[in-house]
């Protein structure tokens, strides 16, 4: 019998409503390169959940090109981005954003959230100009990649500073749905189209077959991005492909509907381990948890189900990921906690 794999979001295709709305638009011509009805439908849509008209949206493939696409064209030759250690163009992206020339500073964090003290740190020790780096980008993610979240406090606390020291601030928004319907968070759409001056709507992982909605608020930052979608080849010529998803994704708020059910099922998973006793890698509410677990119980649940061993804890246990989906059943979900109580 083949596993049921928990190893990422996007294991599964698309949300049905998704295929119904590709097959039934299938033969109507329309424009290309995002010039079509449904990319125009798809924008229009996200400022109304966003309350805010002034802002220019892009779609593109994957997040990998959504990051690089916004810092690339942020920084100038001699700037240089901040992150986490854990961030995705730190640890995840085969070195996309140094293959443009910009330093990424990687910066130890407890929880995957940086704060304005771990930003000082490195503006701190780059003080000599013109002989090092001049620090224009902070990058963070919501949820992060060890699945925390960043509440309103935060996320304004960071906004503060940026501005202050001449910054800007970047959110990865692959898992925003699930930090959005996170069960502990306090911030809206709105408020992250109000605190950053650039993010982006993850699709790919959350119901989409691909796609992400990238979302330039800051005025300065948006002259002359589509030049850098096209040379980096990421202009999609039948551009309705991802129009029709985030259409689709809008409508009814099923974006949010789908992320939701990724995050209560995995709190449900989350429980069945705190209920057993086991301590988890970090303190996550939405649909990625690290519970630890010893070599031997890891193999144990290896036997129906797939994961990532995430981390070596020490010789004898690691911290596993585990991710549900917008599509995660409740029956595979009730039979990986019956594995659970047998460990």
């Amino acid at each position: 019998m083949k596993k049921y794999s928990f190893k990422n979001d996007y294991t599964e295709g698309c949300h049905p409503n998704i295929l119904e709305a590709l097959i039934k638009t299938n033969l109507s011509q329309q424009n290309g390169y995002g010039y079509d009805d449904h990319c125009q439908e798809a924008k229009l849509l996200i400022q109304q959940k966003m309350n805010n008209n002034n802002t220019d949206i892009h779609f593109v493939s994957g997040g990998t090109q959504a990051n690089l696409l916004v810092i690339s064209s942020i920084l100038r030759p001699h700037e240089s981005v901040i992150s986490a250690e854990t961030g995705h163009i730190f640890t995840n992206e085969t070195g996309a954003i140094e293959a443009t020339g910009h330093k990424v500073h990687g910066l130890v964090t407890s929880d995957g959230k940086l704060k304005p003290e771990h930003i000082q740190s490195v503006l701190d020790v780059h003080t000599n100009k013109p002989h090092q780096v001049k620090q224009k980008l902070v990058y963070i993610s919501n949820s992060t990649e060890i699945g925390t979240i960043y509440n309103k406090r935060e996320l304004q606390e960071l906004s503060e500073f940026c501005k202050s020291n001449g910054l800007y601030l970047f959110m990865d928004g692959a898992r925003l749905g699930q930090a959005l319907t996170s069960e502990i968070n306090d911030l809206t759409l709105e408020d992250i189209a109000n605190l950053t001056d650039v993010f982006y709507l993850g699709g790919t992982k959350n119901g989409a077959l691909l796609g992400e909605a990238i979302i330039i608020t800051n005025d300065q930052l948006k002259e002359e991005f589509g030049f850098h979608i096209k040379q980096k080849g990421a202009m999609l010529a039948k551009g309705r492909l991802l129009g029709i998803q985030f259409s689709e994704l809008m409508k009814n708020d099923l974006y949010f509907d789908l992320a939701k059910h990724s995050n209560v099922q995995a709190m449900k998973i989350k429980s069945a381990f705190q209920k057993k006793g086991f301590q988890f890698l970090s303190e996550t509410f939405t649909n990625q948890i690290f519970p630890i677990l010893s070599n031997s119980q890891i193999e144990k649940l290896a036997e129906n189900f797939d994961f990532y061993v995430w981390k070596k804890i020490n010789e004898e246990h690691s911290a596993i990921r585990i991710i549900t989906s917008w599509a995660t059943p409740d029956q595979i979900v009730d039979d990986f906690i019956i594995n659970i109580n047998q460990l």
